[in-house]
Order: structure tokens, then sequence, then C-alpha cells
């Protein structure tokens, strides 16, 4: 048997404002943007460049109770973790485009990494793994 995890769900305010942090600042690549008119809502992909894994799916917030999960959908906690094959390329390029880091660079047994907060305030890890 083979599984993989194909898409992880991020709850989003807005598409728009979602594609151009992710796309225009973080440098994912756009997978799709379909309209889906039975439900009223897109099919937003976007991935890390040259990645093939797992992709992000952006999703709109479509009910009041989903609101509250924009930006803490992992009460707090690193929830996505972005590795790199250049920590101090990414780290700087990403200071250099605004992105806020909450934690600063360090370098742990396992490899250099730093907390980062996208738009929404959810935290992700840079992380260059040692191989």
């Amino acid at each position: 048997m083979k599984q993989s995890i194909a898409h992880i769900a991020l709850v989003v305010r807005d598409y728009d404002e979602a594609l151009d942090f992710y796309v225009n600042i973080l440098g994912f690549t756009l997978v799709e943007d379909t309209y889906q008119p039975e439900q009223d809502k897109r099919w937003v992909v976007v991935a890390p460049p040259n990645s093939s894994g797992t992709t992000l799916l952006l999703a709109r917030a479509s009910k009041p109770e989903q609101i509250s999960f924009i930006g803490n959908q992992c009460g707090g906690r690193v929830f996505l973790f972005l590795s790199t094959d250049d920590f101090w390329r990414d780290y700087h390029s990403m200071v250099e485009k605004g992105i806020t880091f909450i934690r600063d660079p360090k370098v742990a047994e396992y490899g250099t990494v730093a907390v980062f907060s996208d738009l929404y305030g959810n935290l992700w890890d840079l992380v260059e793994f040692l191989h």
C-alpha cells in the first residue's frame, strides 16, 4: 500500500490576499486556482518552488466558526515546516521581503531553523535539515 498526504488546508480570510502573500512574497508556485460555482468557492492550491510533495489548499473561511481559526490553526504552535536547501539564502530573502520572524535563527542538532509568521499569524519553521 502506498499513501501520501496530497494537500493541507489552510483557512484564509480572502483568496487573493493569501495568494499575494504565498505567491508574490513567499515565492510559492500557484498550482491551481479554479472557481467551483456549485459551492461558490475557489480551489486554490500553492506549493513551495520546485517541490513535488504536499501542497497547501488555501481555503476561505465560509462559516462564522471558521473565522476564529484564521491564523490560529495550531493553537499558537508551529503549524507548518518549510524545508530549504539553503537556510541563509532564504532567510535573508524573506527578511528583505518583510516577512516577520518570531524566533531568531539557531543551529539545532537536526539543522538550522527560525520561526516566521504568515500574513495571518500562523507559525512556520524555516528549516535546513542536516543530511
